[in-house]
């Protein structure tokens, strides 16, 4: 079974986050909230140089995807 690269989480303990988690290399958890993002992975010094854009990139794939699933709900 294939995951998706992006699933919405909630938790009722923290009821203003919004939590989307990428299960893609490189996995991390970000609360759309307040940006805050939790990696899943460690990374070496070269990893995290090379990481930086792409981490920019995944956020706003994170945003837009959190963007999309609403308005399919309010469909």
């Amino acid at each position: 079974m294939e995951l998706p690269k992006f699933i919405l989480g909630d938790n009722t303990d923290y009821p203003n986050a919004i939590y989307v988690i990428h299960t893609d290399y490189p996995r991390f958890i970000i609360n759309l909230e307040d940006d805050e993002v939790e990696w899943l992975e460690e990374f070496s010094k070269e990893d995290e140089t090379e990481l930086e854009s792409e981490a920019e990139n995944l956020i706003e794939a994170a945003s837009a995807f959190y963007d999309r699933e609403v308005s399919r709900y309010e469909e």
